[in-house]
């Protein structure tokens, strides 16, 4: 009768978990483990929502967990340590997660599963977070994919031809038992942070948002967005089952989705995306450095109001629409000519939502650098970004409450200086390296 450990972490749910599912067929006693990893925690500030958000939801996985008669059991520390540690006092035969693919995480799992082979234990992986992974959507010659189109019109061939099946994890959770007899549970206090004071988005998304999504996604002050990010992020909802959803009620949401994974699956053939340009050429781009602008930026005092307001929802509630990110970033990195990389920081340190993955090729996307990149020669005018998108001013005025009055600074550079001066730069550059 073989024992297992289930090792949760960016899969915080029951439901179609494809590793616990893999880990109830494989075994008679399965024991879910949680670790708060102190790697991760130890870089983020006291107050991130973030850790709240994922303590907020291992309280309710484990309440789950014990209408089955299961407890979870929680850690605070180092999983490389941890792991093993559990492993040797519960005799366990094997281990089970579901896969991840930012270079940390494969570098640690990497380590795990050498040490847990040298004891014996196997270490076993699933495919949970992405529909395909790694290579499974890759080109003719078996190289991957570094533009989205083709990379999209294959993943829909392959998903026509393979489609999406759940996993009742749920259901499977009765043939097991589990080693803990109570749960344990650290507090908030006891990880070293304190509460954000954030909203964090439902889980549920109505039919009538995703079928309408197409029309409305780019209107920043209409609700249009389903706000999921941090659900995908942390794996409180199944990509399988939102997909499943969003197939018969809007392509353009379905391709949202499939942008996720062609950045998953970047960041996994092209990990020094993580630092660099993924077209290094533009790693030659002489960066202004103006610690002023940035602040100004971060603050939402540029005077640029969609620029500003965009920055003042992601300073005040963690999250930014999706069509004002791109103007944002094109803003820091085109106007300002201030590095991608200070504001790629930026965003990972407020955004609920941070995907490693997503953020790296949105910002590279915004700056000209990375795959399937917007050209550095495109330029977002914020001034006609805002006439078109936000035309009523109701997003703006809802964010930046003094625009229009003496006490909303004037633009901090002008449009067409800074439009000539980075074309002029990125020229350059790119002349440089050729």
């Amino acid at each position: 009768m073989s024992k297992a450990i289930f090792w949760h972490r960016r899969d915080l749910r029951i439901e179609d978990n494809a590793g616990l599912f893999k880990a109830c067929m494989n075994a008679s006693t399965v024991q879910p483990v949680f670790i708060f990893d102190t790697q991760i925690l130890q870089e983020l500030d006291k107050n991130d929502a973030r850790v709240e958000f994922i303590h907020r939801e291992i309280e309710r996985l484990s309440k789950e967990y014990a209408e089955h008669h299961l407890h979870l059991r929680v850690e605070i520390g180092n999983p490389i340590e941890i792991i093993p540690a559990l492993a040797k006092e519960w005799h366990i035969d094997h281990v089970f997660t579901n896969r991840d693919y930012e270079p940390y995480a494969l570098q640690r799992d990497k380590t795990l599963y050498d040490i847990l082979q040298s004891m014996g234990i196997s270490f076993t992986g699933a495919k949970d977070h992405v529909i395909f992974e790694k290579n499974e959507v890759m080109k003719g010659d078996g190289t991957p994919y570094t533009v989205f189109t083709p990379y999209s019109r294959k993943w829909k061939e392959r998903l026509s031809q393979e489609p999406i099946s759940l996993h009742d994890s749920k259901g499977a959770l009765n043939r097991v038992q589990g080693i803990e007899k109570t749960p344990k549970i650290p507090c908030l206090a006891d990880l070293g942070f304190e509460p954000s004071g954030l909203h964090f988005p439902a889980t549920e998304v109505e039919d009538l948002l995703i079928s309408k999504y197409s029309d409305q996604r780019n209107f920043p002050a209409k609700p249009g967005t389903s706000k999921l990010g941090i659900h995908l992020r942390f794996g409180t909802i199944s990509i399988r089952t939102l997909a499943l959803k969003a197939l018969p009620l809007n392509e353009t949401y379905l391709n949202e989705l499939i942008w996720r994974e062609f950045y998953q699956m970047i960041i996994y053939h092209f990990p020094y995306t993580v630092t660099g340009a993924f077209r290094p050429a533009y790693d030659a781009v002489t960066w202004e450095d103006n610690p002023e602008h940035f602040k100004r930026w971060c603050d939402g005092t540029t005077g640029y109001p969609l620029v500003d307001a965009g920055m003042r929802e992601l300073n005040a509630t963690g999250f930014m629409h999706n069509r004002v990110r791109m103007v944002t970033a094109s803003f820091l990195t085109k106007h300002l000519l201030i590095d991608w990389r200070l504001g790629e920081a930026y965003f990972a340190k407020k955004l609920l939502d941070f995907e490693l993955a997503s953020n790296i090729g949105g910002w590279q996307w915004a700056a000209g650098g990375g795959c399937d990149a917007a050209p550095y020669f495109r330029v977002f005018n914020p001034t006609a970004q805002q006439e078109k998108f936000d035309p009523k001013l109701e997003y703006v005025k809802r964010w930046v409450p003094e625009y229009g009055t003496s006490a909303y600074p004037q633009p901090i550079i002008e449009h067409s200086f800074a439009r000539n001066r980075v074309l002029d730069r990125f020229k350059t550059a790119l002349n440089k390296t050729e």
